[in-house]
């Protein structure tokens, strides 16, 4: 052996240094590996990806997987980021690895504090512990002289970053310590004397006041980010002076004045984003922005022409400049040499034709012009571009013909050319727009008949025709929009009956056929709708009786006034509400409504009689056909789970297995159904109660099919399955907020998730479907409900490895346990955003009416402050007690509307509080309900984080205020007005 030393002899002194050396490597690699096996027992009790599988006793460090060491065999790099690792993370040991100099462990679960321990890690080059969930304070960094990278973005840290420590880190050339809740303070003077930064990013940290003189000097920054603070006044000038730069983010800050004198000199910008703050001038500085892919100016104050150098940009990808006070033309050649993704220039001044060659290569995906003044066509080019997903230019002059297979385009999701003067007819290709979910042709002087076809676009939430001159028959298969929210076919021509299988519209909310020529019945099958809430059938050529079944309705609006109707108005449609909903139908008698001819008794015996009738054979023909669906179901639900080929994939330690689950999934266990599948409630053998949801797959003409084959409908629809989008995003989430699950089980045929089950149900059952006073919630409860859904989107947003926006929040998506603590569940819409970062976006408006946030209708800029406002109207649930959507609001109204209309006149906000609170709480109900406004603002930048909610429901706990009273001329009355009438005038 090459170390084996003749002991017999006399050593002399090279020898004797040599085995010192021996036994000193010996014991310090001995000492390597007890701190990585006690670094090992602090995390592997979440080590699901076996990142700790080869670290074993007896093995040399240097072999373990994510370690790395130097030539002497010491520990000198620990790389576990991304391994869905939490626990408590233990400072005090890592930092007796002598020779560490690297320490990653980003994106994970990790928690706790980081100890005064840190500074002992000496020769630390590299940190990065970003995007866990670390608090507290971050300690003197001072100690680690030698760093030149350091992530502590994405945590939960508080108090004030230590920015003095800063000096004596001169070789810091990497610096991300944003996305955290730093005390507010100035723009950091030490930044300016680490000359060697090249990424520098300090996005949502919390900074105020002037970005400083000084920052040109860092000449070797190429990615310098501090989006998301309060900065104000202007550009410094001498950022011009970073001629490196390639990414630069400004926005949602308070930024004015002009670009300075020679902005254009960025010239090796990729990314540029200063939008969302108060910026102004023209954009003559940018036209030397020759390599820009990304620039997104809206929301601010802009105004002149738009560069034509903007039009030989060969890499831009994304233009968003919306919301500006642009004028004259777009460059005709713009988004004509790059693979072109979108425009936003809605809401400007812009005048002439849409550019023609956008989608020249076949990747645009969004055309947002809304609210200008653009004439012309639209160009024959885009009937082609078949990755077009949204088409808005509604509200501007264009006029013309539209190229035919525009209707048909196979991606699109929204279609709005409302306010123009299109003409033409809508062609029979429409049929072939498989994921349209919103047609708005509103007020144009389109023609002819709508097309049967339509029926086959079966993703069709929203029709909106109204102000035309479409003729002809209403398609009589237009049941076969299963999806169809809303039908505006008001002010046309369309003649003929009303079709029968609009009853099989079971999700319709709102029919709208006034100012046509519709004759026959109104059809009785209208009463069994059950989410219809406004039916306007005025002014049309309706005759025979009104259908005792629309009784059964609990309507908003209902107006039959201007038909040929007659007969008995039923007796329970017979009341104050609806005195004008008759008018001008001389045919009709009444009992009890004023002004209307008395009926004889032989007339309303038969209209009894013939309604009693009508009613009894709808029930009896709906009877039949729910026992023979329910019997075919039956009979699939017990096919699907004869397949011999399951795999279950757990996520938690398990103490039953799949062969349990799948012989209780039967009927008498179903405790609930919905559109995407059924849940049952199972008991395994240790008496754990489990809740199991059996996804269904479901193609695009709605029919169920086996796993393999919805694999290939979504490879080629480009969408991830609700099952996948699912387990993706929960499997990796551990939050006490956050419903857990514990497995999947797939077969080709049946994917069923495994989750805790919650013994409460839903808050929406809580709040709006309890019929005893017992049964309701106490404002305590309330609170702690609010406080802790609030700290389940908290972590969502910024505790995961990456940001999950759950897009489908809302009371019934919140489950209760039996102490009633609350548990975010139902991510088959959630979107987890790229770590790439930039502007997050969803293609598709998801979600439910009500909730949805307002920018989902206008952009497809949707982040995580669409969740925040879904989360507001939540918080007046519990304040009001109101669903999101009631009758008394009015038409087209919702809860935040309908609070905003009521302060707007003066109404005493105490007023709107639930009934059922008790007096000495309502002060406290009001400070949610102004939490809710504050998250439900129109413009996404002026809502908070949910961490600030999470803050603001904490400060506003009962105990914390219990001797402070509202007054109402304090200034913040007037302040939750004020967020309302933003709310009110914007767009």
């Amino acid at each position: 052996m090459f170390w084996r030393v003749n002991i017999s002899r006399k050593l002399n002194c090279p020898e004797i240094l040599l085995v010192c050396l021996f036994f000193l490597f010996t014991s310090i690699q001995s000492d390597d590996l007890q701190v990585l096996m006690k670094l090992k027992e602090s995390l592997e009790q979440s080590d699901t990806n076996n990142a700790f599988e080869s670290w074993k006793l007896g093995a040399s460090p240097c072999n373990f997987s994510g370690i790395f060491c130097n030539a002497n065999r010491f520990v000198m790099e620990i790389e576990l980021s991304q391994k869905n690792l939490d626990g408590n993370l233990p400072f005090d040991t890592i930092c007796q690895l002598q020779s560490l100099e690297k320490l990653s462990l980003g994106n994970n679960s990790l928690t706790g504090i980081i100890t005064d321990d840190l500074k002992n890690c000496t020769k630390l080059q590299s940190l990065d512990i970003s995007n866990n969930s670390f608090e507290g304070t971050v300690p003197e960094l001072s100690s680690l002289s030698e760093l030149n990278y350091l992530r502590l973005e994405g945590n939960r840290f508080t108090g004030q970053f230590p920015w003095k420590s800063l000096e004596n880190l001169s070789s810091l050339a990497y610096l991300s310590v944003g996305d955290n809740q730093f005390d507010i303070s100035p723009f950091p003077l030490e930044v300016l004397k680490l000359k060697k930064l090249y990424r520098l990013y300090l996005t949502k940290c919390n900074l105020e006041g002037r970005i400083p003189l000084g920052l040109g000097d860092l000449t070797e920054m190429k990615n310098l980010e501090l989006s998301g603070n309060h900065l104000t006044g202007e550009i410094p000038e001498d950022i011009v002076k970073l001629t490196k730069l390639w990414q630069l983010q400004l926005y949602d800050n308070s930024l004015n004045g002009k670009f300075p004198v020679g902005f254009g000199n960025l010239s090796e910008l990729l990314y540029f984003d200063a939008s969302n703050n108060s910026l102004e001038g023209d954009l003559i500085e940018l036209k030397s922005f020759k390599k820009i892919v990304s620039l997104q100016l809206f929301e601010n104050k802009f105004s002149g022409n738009i560069p034509e150098e903007f039009g030989d940009f060969k890499n831009l990808v994304g233009l968003s400049l919306y919301k500006n006070k642009l004028t004259g033309p777009l460059p005709q050649n713009i988004g004509s040499w790059s693979d072109f993704d979108f425009i936003e220039a809605s809401e400007n001044l812009l005048t002439g034709p849409i550019p023609p060659n956008m989608c020249k290569n076949g990747k645009m995906t969004a055309i947002l012009m809304v609210n200008n003044k653009f004439t012309g066509g639209i160009p024959d080019s885009y009937a082609a571009c078949s990755s077009l997903t949204r088409l808005r230019v509604s509200n501007n002059s264009l006029s013309g013909s539209v190229p035919a297979g525009i209707w048909g385009l196979p991606n699109v999701d929204f279609i709005d050319l409302a306010m123009n003067q299109f003409e033409g007819a809508v062609t029979t290709e429409i049929g072939d727009a498989k994921t349209l979910t919103q047609l708005r042709l509103q007020n144009n002087r389109f023609s002819g008949n709508l097309p049967s076809e339509i029926s086959k676009a079966t993703s069709l939430v929203s029709i909106d025709v109204s102000f035309n001159q479409f003729s002809g028959e209403i398609p009589m298969n237009i049941g076969d929009l299963k999806k169809l929210n809303s039908l505006y076919l008001q002010e046309n021509t369309f003649s003929g009956n009303m079709p029968d299988s609009l009853a099989e519209c079971k999700l319709i909310n709102i029919i709208n056929l006034a100012g046509n020529s519709v004759s026959g019945r109104i059809p009785a099958s209208l009463g069994f709708l059950p989410s219809l809430n406004s039916l306007n059938l005025s002014t049309n050529q309706l005759s025979g009786q009104i259908p005792a079944t629309l009784s059964y309705l609990q309507l908003s609006l209902l107006d039959l006034s201007n038909n040929k109707l007659t007969g008995l108005i039923p007796p329970s449609l017979s009341n104050q509400a609806n005195n004008g909903s008759f008018m001008d139908n001389p045919g009709l008698c009444s009992q009890n409504i004023r002004y209307y001819q008395k009926c004889s008794s032989s007339s309303h015996i038969r209209t009894l009689i013939s309604c009693f009738l009508t009613g009894t054979i709808v029930l009896l023909v709906l009877l039949a056909c729910f026992i023979f669906f329910k019997k075919k179901q039956d009979k699939q639900e017990k096919a699907s789970f004869r397949s011999d080929s399951w795999q279950i994939k757990s996520f938690r330690r398990l103490s039953f297995s799949e062969e349990e689950i799948l012989k209780l999934i039967k009927q008498e266990n179903l405790i609930g159904e919905g559109g995407s599948g059924n849940v049952y409630r199972v008991v395994v053998g240790t008496g754990t109660e489990l809740a199991v949801k059996h996804i269904w797959n479901i193609s695009a003409d709605g029919r169920k099919v086996n796993r393999s084959s919805t694999a290939m409908l979504m490879k080629r629809s480009g969408n991830l399955p609700e099952f996948d989008a699912e387990v993706a995003t929960l499997s990796s989430i551990r939050h006490v907020n956050v419903v857990k699950l514990y497995c999947s089980v797939t077969s080709e045929d049946s994917n069923l998730l495994v989750y805790e089950y919650l013994p409460n149900g839903s808050l929406w059952d809580r709040l709006h479907t309890c019929d005893g006073e017992n049964e309701k919630l106490d404002w305590e409860t309330r609170y702690e409900i609010a406080l802790g859904a609030a700290k389940g989107l908290d972590y969502l947003h910024h505790g995961c490895d990456r940001p999950v926006i759950h897009r489908d929040v809302k009371s019934s998506n919140i489950l209760l346990d039996e102490f009633f603590k609350p548990r975010i569940a139902d991510f088959g819409l959630a979107k987890i955003v790229q770590s790439n970062g930039g502007n997050h976006s969803a293609h598709v408006i998801t979600g439910t009416h009500g909730y949805i946030a307002p920018e989902y209708a206008y952009t497809y800029k949707v982040n995580e402050k669409s969740d925040v406002y879904s989360f507001g109207v939540v918080l007046m649930e519990l304040a009001t007690g109101k669903k999101p959507i009631e009758a008394e609001f009015g038409e087209n109204k919702d809860i935040v509307s309908w609070v905003c209309s009521l302060l707007g006149r003066g109404e005493d906000i105490l007023n709107m509080v639930d009934s059922s609170i008790p007096e000495v709480l309502k002060e406290y109900a009001v400070k949610l309900l102004r939490i809710g406004l504050i998250c439900t603002a129109r413009l996404p930048a002026l809502r908070p984080s949910m961490r600030t909610v999470v803050q603001m429901i904490e400060d506003a706990e009962p105990s914390k205020f219990i001797n402070i009273t509202i007054r109402k001329d304090d200034g913040s009355d007037k302040e939750v007005v004020g967020s309302c009438e933003k709310l009110k005038s914007s767009p």
